[in-house]
Formats: structure tokens, sequence, C-alpha cells
């Protein structure tokens, strides 16, 4: 049984957006807006409702909606413990709460607020560490979304594949091939092109223009193990946008599992 003191975890952030306090508010408290620049999303919108994202196959966060304050304020709670494989006495919920202020020029700033308590083990505090950083990009989805997809619905694709070789070399490999440059420069991979929105450590996030627009997200993580994986998502919005990922999906996964990574 450990005997390390059970400590806080806290992540606050603010994001400033294009867009009406309703055209936020429907971006960040409802299922289509959520699933629409972050992840497949089912929820209940009104306080105790159901809330549940999908993570991938078989996989994905379950909660429930503990403040519901339309077009300003929403709270919910997900099952932390579930989520990371440990007993309920071991992890409280963690709490995330969205605040929509209105901004004067048409723009709004989210405030976004997680919290959590853990045992405070080192796996725990690193888990969180990550999560700030995993979670931010997809904040630039939003602000892409809602300057030029506000109020549309999103069809998703996705793709992931392990690698060899540490997250810094697969990283290399994914960014030299899908031909990412400085932010603001332009993206030609496999017919596709776009904008480069922005560029950080091992993650980016692209414009994407034709054939079909919408947001790419580019990923690596450490996969432990010597090996990595990488991953790509892209919010895609247009009348074609379920034909072309029923075509292209099953190639932009054999692209990305094809990834010539140079191990040491």
């Amino acid at each position: 049984m450990s005997t390390a003191p059970h400590v806080p975890y806290r992540l606050e952030f603010s994001v400033e957006v294009p867009g009406t306090p309703e055209q936020v508010w429907h971006a960040v408290a409802t299922a289509p807006g959520l699933t629409a620049w972050f992840l497949p999303t089912e929820l209940e919108e009104r306080e105790g409702g159901r809330l549940h994202f999908s993570m991938g196959e078989d996989m994905g966060s379950d909660g429930h909606v503990t403040a519901w304050e339309p077009p300003h304020r929403l709270v919910y709670e997900e099952d932390w413990a579930a989520l990371m494989g440990k007993d309920p006495d071991e992890l409280s919920p963690m709490t995330s709460e969205f605040v929509v202020e209105a901004r004067s020029g048409g723009t709004c700033v989210v405030h976004v607020t997680t919290s959590g308590f853990g045992t405070g083990a080192d796996w725990e505090q690193e888990w969180w560490d990550d999560m700030g950083t995993s979670w931010k990009p997809s904040f630039d989805v939003l602000r892409e979304y809602l300057a030029r997809f506000p109020g549309q619905q999103a069809t998703l694709l996705e793709a992931d594949a392990s690698h060899p070789g540490d997250a810094a070399a697969v990283w290399s490999a994914l960014r030299e091939a899908l031909g990412l440059g400085e932010e603001g420069s332009a993206v030609d991979v496999r017919g596709h092109t776009g904008t480069v929105v922005r560029l950080a450590e091992r993650q980016a996030v692209v414009r994407l223009t034709a054939p079909v627009p919408g947001v790419l997200s580019a990923s690596v993580h450490d996969g432990g193990q010597g090996g990595a994986g990488a991953y790509l998502r892209a919010h895609l919005f247009s009348p074609d946008a379920a034909a072309y990922v029923q075509r292209e999906e099953p190639a932009w996964r054999a692209w990305l599992a094809d990834l010539p990574v140079v191990t040491r």
C-alpha cells in the first residue's frame, strides 16, 4: 500500500478564439461541437448528464456534467481511476471546467481548468505533465474550427502506428514525410495541400485546403520499451468527407505504418 500523500494536480490555461459566446459554447459544450475539434463525444446537455469521450477502439473516458450554465460555464467530472486502471479509492474524479468570456471584436476567451487528486507517484506526475502538453494543441484545432467551420459537423480520419526508436527519431521521420516546414509554410503530401498552423515539440497542426478542407493534427508520443507511437487525426468538413475517409483512411494508416524511421 502506498504511503505517499494525496496531492492535487492542476492544469490552467486560457485561449482566445473567434466567435460569439453562443458559437463558442456550441463548440465546447455540445457533442457535435466537441467532436469537431477534440474527440468523438457523447454528451447529455444538462447538469447530471452523461459524458463519454472515445479514445479509440474499446477505449474511452466516462463522466458526467456537474455544472451546466449556457452559454458561459461547463464543468464535468471524468472517472480518472477507471481511466488509469486504479482502484476507485486511490484517485478522485478528474474535474474540468470551461468558462467562456466574451471579448470585443467578435472573439471570446475560453478559460480551461482541469484538476484531480492522485497518490503523488512519479508516473502520475509525468502523466499529468504530458496531458497539458498533449491537450493544448487541440485548442489550435478549436481556433481553426471556429474561424472556418463554425457549427459544422466533422468527419474524423484517424491513424496510428508504433515504431522502434525514440520519440525524437519517429517525429523526425514523420515531420519529414509530411513536409512540415515552419509555421505558415505550405504542405503538400499524398496529394493533400495545406498550411502549417502550429509546430511544437513532436506535434503539429495543419490547416487542410484540398482535396477535403479541415484540420490535421500530427504527434508522436513515447511508447516505452524502445519505441514510440505516431498519430494522425484529421477533422474534415465537407459533404464528401465521409466518402473520403472510407476511401483514404486505410491508405493513411499504411503510409504511417511504413514511416522510414532511422534508429540508432
